[in-house]
């Protein structure tokens, strides 16, 4: 990802073009971004955007005509870090992960609320938490991103990433 992000920003320069970031909301959230990779750009247009809502828009842009090849919407989301890898081995589906991650960010609930209110596995809440928590500092060099929900990161949920902070 770190070879592929150097090549389109030189691109970009060459040729003076905007880089378009392409990490959505869920996954910035819980930190499954590489640094100077798809995280580089000068835009992050769907840094707002949970996962889940991605493959919604999907299916909407392709109505008419495929645009999007069916198989990139069909294939299981990985980081690509090893053979066979996918994101669902360290995250629960991506509809779970957005309600949780909606109410803990956008909603200010805690992972006890938000336990208690959907019914999720408290120690799952948790662990979700302390992904967005720790990945702040990923967020923080992130190019600037649309806002389309009630909260968005950036300027919308600023937090600290040094010290032991715990919200």
């Amino acid at each position: 990802a770190r070879i592929r992000g150097n090549i389109l920003m030189a691109l970009s320069n060459k040729h003076g073009a905007l880089v378009l970031s392409t990490g959505n909301k869920s996954e910035m959230a819980v930190g499954y971004c590489t640094l100077y990779g798809d995280m580089a750009g000068g835009l992050a247009v769907i840094s707002d955007v949970p996962k889940s809502m991605v493959y919604a828009i999907a299916e909407v842009i392709n109505r008419r005509n495929e645009i999007i090849p069916r198989l990139t919407i069909d294939k299981a989301p990985s980081a690509e870090l090893r053979p066979n890898q996918k994101d669902s081995d360290s995250l629960p589906p991506y509809d779970v992960l957005d309600r949780i991650l909606k109410a803990y960010i956008e909603e200010l609930q805690t992972p006890e609320q938000i336990a208690s209110h959907c019914g999720f596995e408290l120690d799952l809440v948790r662990s979700i938490a302390r992904k967005v928590d720790r990945n702040e500092y990923k967020r923080k060099q992130a190019p600037l991103g649309l806002k389309i929900t009630s909260r968005a990161f950036g300027f919308g949920r600023p937090f600290p990433i040094a010290q032991k902070f715990d919200p």
